[in-house]
C-alpha cells in the first residue's frame, strides 16, 4: 500500500513538472507582459502633456481596456491550471462574461472612435480644432462606455431569469454563447437579442472604417505634399492592422459557437487568442509605430536611468 502511494505522489510530481508548472508559468508570464506594454502606454500618454490630445487620449482607452479583458480571463485561467479545478461557479461565470464582452464590445467603439478622429483629422483639418474640442471628446467617451456598459447590462440581464439544466460548459471562456447552451429555455430569446448586438457592433465599426478610410485615402492621393500623405498613410495602417486583428479574433469564436461544425478544440483556442493577441499587438503597434508616443517612451526610459 505504501508502495502505490509513493508511486502515486511521485506520477503526481511528475505530471505537475512536464504539464502544470510549464502552462502556469506561460500564462503568468504573458498576462504580467501584457499588463506591462499596456501600462507603459497609459503612463506615458498620462504623464506627458504633449500627448494630451484627442487622438492620444482616445488611444489611452484601448490599453486600459486590453488590461481590462487580459484580467478578465487569465487570474481564473491560471487558477484553474494550478488548482486542476476546471470548475466555476454560475455568478463568477456571469460576472467574467459581462467583462469579456464589455472589453469586445469597447474595442469596436474605441477603434470606431478613433477612426472618426482620424478623418476629422485628414479630411478636415481646419475644423479638427472646432469639432475634437475637450468638451465634445469627453462627451464621445463617456457615450462610448455608458453605452456599450448599458447594452452588455441588457444582454446579461435576459439570462438571469432562466434556469440552467447544464453544469458541464466545453469552452475556456464564458462567451454568452457557452452561457446560453447551459439554459432549460429562453434560448431563442437571448440568440436573437444577442445577434442583433452582434449586427449592430461589427456593423457600425465596419461601416464607419470603410466610410472613413475611403475618404482618407482620397485625401492621401490628391494631396501634395508627400510628407504629410506618408504620416497620414503610416497612422491609418497601423489602425487598419489593430482593427482588423480584433475582427478576426472576435468574430470566428463568436459565430463559431453557433456552428456544430466547428471543433471544440478550434473553439477553445480562439476563445482565448482575443485576450492573447490584441492586447500584445495594440501596445507594441501604437508604441513603437507612433512617433511621438515612441520618442516619450524613450525619454522617460533614457531619464530613469539617468537618475
Amino acid at each position: 500500500t505504501h508502495s502505490a502511494i509513493a508511486v502515486h505522489s511521485r506520477d503526481h510530481i511528475h505530471t505537475k513538472i512536464t504539464s502544470i508548472y510549464p502552462a502556469f508559468i506561460f500564462g503568468l508570464i504573458t498576462y504580467l507582459f501584457i499588463l506591462l506594454c499596456n501600462l507603459t502606454i497609459i503612463i506615458t500618454i498620462c504623464l506627458n502633456r504633449n500627448l494630451h490630445k484627442p487622438m492620444y487620449i482616445l488611444l489611452l482607452n484601448l490599453p486600459i481596456n486590453d488590461a481590462m479583458g487580459a484580467t478578465s480571463l487569465f487570474p481564473q485561467l491560471m487558477y484553474s491550471i494550478w488548482s486542476q479545478d476546471r470548475s466555476i461557479s454560475y455568478p463568477a461565470c456571469l460576472l467574467q462574461g459581462f467583462f469579456v464582452h464589455l472589453n469586445g464590445g469597447a474595442s469596436y467603439l474605441i477603434l470606431t472612435a478613433m477612426a472618426y478622429d482620424r478623418y476629422i483629422a485628414i479630411c478636415c483639418p481646419l475644423r479638427y480644432g472646432a469639432i475634437m474640442t475637450t468638451n465634445n471628446l469627453v462627451k464621445i467617451i463617456t457615450g462610448m462606455w455608458l453605452f456599450n456598459f448599458t447594452l452588455i447590462i441588457a444582454v446579461f440581464s435576459l439570462l438571469i431569469p432562466y434556469r440552467i439544466c447544464q453544469t458541464h460548459m466545453t469552452d475556456l471562456v464564458c462567451y454568452k454563447t457557452a452561457l446560453m447552451k447551459l439554459l432549460c429555455d429562453g434560448t431563442e430569446v437571448n440568440n436573437i437579442f444577442g445577434l442583433s448586438c452582434i449586427i449592430f457592433y461589427h456593423g457600425l465599426s465596419l461601416s464607419v472604417v470603410a466610410f472613413t478610410y475611403i475618404h482618407i485615402l482620397i485625401t492621401c492621393v490628391t494631396n501634395k505634399q508627400s510628407d504629410a500623405k506618408i504620416k497620414a498613410l503610416q497612422t491609418c495602417g497601423t489602425h487598419l492592422v489593430v482593427f482588423l486583428l480584433l475582427e478576426f479574433n472576435t468574430l470566428f469564436p463568436l459565430l463559431s459557437h453557433r456552428s456544430e461544425f466547428v471543433p471544440a478544440f478550434l473553439r477553445r483556442v480562439f476563445s482565448i487568442s482575443n485576450f492573447i493577441f490584441p492586447p500584445l499587438v495594440n501596445p507594441l503597434v501604437y508604441g513603437f509605430k507612433t512617433k511621438e508616443i515612441r520618442q516619450k517612451m524613450f525619454t522617460c526610459f533614457k531619464n530613469k536611468i539617468s537618475f
